[in-house]
């Protein structure tokens, strides 16, 4: 056996001792965004610190928990809080709890993260459902050996966000009067906002918001066979010309006061599935 299923099981050993259970959707909360939470019917929760090849969150908002339960009478377990690649990690453990997720019998991934709006039509506090990303992070984490019981060499990403849930999440916004757009997210390595000029730049590649997370999980997701929705919320508006600067606690603000509608979608997502 390699040396990443070796870690699997390991982990996997240790969430065993707590659930038996199969979770076919995932869930991974973003920044400002753990109220999801509290739809969930807790079941058991583990420390990240208590599971072996976890890394640790280091990022203000990110709780650090892996929590199973129900939403709607649905297995669910979720990541309340990610990893990123601007903490130093590398991207295969930024992703591996990913992987993990797909021994825990894993088959859709709902993603969320705030992002920055470089889309001229966007204000703060919009929803958009990711349609499609651009990966400037410099980094993939299928680089390496491949390891094929996990998934092919040259995995394909034509689909890289779920034509299915995507529709499903419109349907549900346009049933609860949620004003959604569909967008092109862009990832870029952090920790630093980017200046006037990569506005510019970013947007011109044809990207509507930019955060720092999301791509490599959708990427090992997509790897797994896993179908995926990833939802955006902006928290900040980054036009070159009347740029201001902004501060976190600000971001972490405009999450959760845009957060009930973000949750009530992936909530009533998960209900159709």
């Amino acid at each position: 056996m390699s040396e990443l299923i070796n870690k699997i099981n390991e982990t996997l050993s240790v969430i065993r001792k707590h659930t038996q259970d199969n979770y076919p959707i995932g869930i991974i909360l973003g920044t400002g965004l753990g109220g999801l939470v509290k739809e969930i019917k807790i079941e058991h929760q583990i420390d990240y610190a208590e599971l072996p090849h976890f890394p640790l969150s280091t990022v203000e908002s990110h709780h650090g928990k892996l929590i199973f339960g129900t939403v709607n009478g649905k297995k669910v377990v979720a990541m309340q809080g990610r990893f990123h690649y601007y903490e130093g990690y590398s991207m295969q453990q930024i992703t591996y709890p990913v992987r993990v997720m797909k021994f825990l019998g894993v088959q859709t991934l709902l993603v969320s993260n705030a992002c920055g709006g470089m889309n001229p039509l966007y204000r703060k506090g919009d929803i958009m459902i990711m349609v499609d990303h651009i990966n400037l992070l410099g980094d993939n984490p299928l680089i390496g050996k491949n390891e094929d019981s996990l998934g092919p060499r040259f995995p394909d990403m034509s689909e890289p966000y779920s034509l299915e849930l995507i529709k499903l999440a419109e349907e549900v916004a346009l049933e609860n009067k949620i004003k959604v757009h569909k967008g092109v997210y862009i990832a870029v390595p952090g920790p630093n906002l980017e200046t006037r000029a990569e506005y510019r730049f970013l947007r011109a590649t044809g990207a509507d918001v930019v955060g720092m997370s999301t791509v490599p999980e959708n990427i090992v997701a997509n790897h797994m066979g896993m179908k995926v929705l990833g939802i955006s919320i902006i928290t900040d508006e980054c036009f070159p010309e009347s740029l201001k600067p902004v501060v976190l606690a600000e971001i972490i603000k405009a999450a959760s006061e845009a957060e009930p509608k973000m949750t009530l979608i992936m909530k009533e997502v998960i209900k159709r599935l």
